[in-house]
């Protein structure tokens, strides 16, 4: 397999290994746009899919590009929304009362309400294997149990 660099603002192709394919892109800071398009057996260039509405941000192993376990199919400069990451949230592993916000654009956490929490995606490194299942999920109108703790959590 050939190895590839991780470049902002690659597009790059996921092999949902149900004969669909879905598409994300390289950001800053590890971390990844999803785009809400999913295709089977056509061939899409990446202007149109950045086009599409995104899922989710979230951080990802880099490995999954280096390895080639998902494709770059080209590369446009960012679009402004996507330069600066949202913010996300985390939770005490010994006081799971606790909370705070993390910007991953500057590192910084700041204490926080669980309700300031609420919407925002967990500061976590995901596995390529898991982003997989949270598109699949996400397009079988299932919940995702990668997710499932966090929506009880604020439920």
């Amino acid at each position: 397999m050939k190895r590839q660099r991780r470049t902002v603002g690659a597009v790059v192709e996921i092999d949902l290994e149900d004969g669909y394919y879905a598409y994300g892109r390289i950001l800053d800071f590890a971390s990844f746009a999803f785009y809400d398009i999913r295709t089977i057996n056509q061939i899409v260039e990446a202007k149109d899919i950045v086009n599409h509405p995104v899922l989710f941000i979230v951080a990802v192993y880099s490995s999954v590009v280096a390895k080639g376990r998902w494709l770059k199919i080209g590369s446009l400069p960012l679009e402004e929304h996507l330069r600066v990451l949202p913010m996300q949230f985390v939770q005490d592993g010994l006081n799971p009362t606790l909370f705070s916000l993390y910007n991953p654009n500057t590192g910084v956490m700041t204490p926080a309400a669980k309700e300031e929490c609420k919407g925002l995606e967990r500061a976590a490194v995901w596995d390529a294997t898991h982003v997989e299942d949270r598109i699949r999920d996400h397009y079988g109108g299932r919940e995702c149990t990668w997710l499932k703790a966090d929506i009880e959590l604020f439920a």
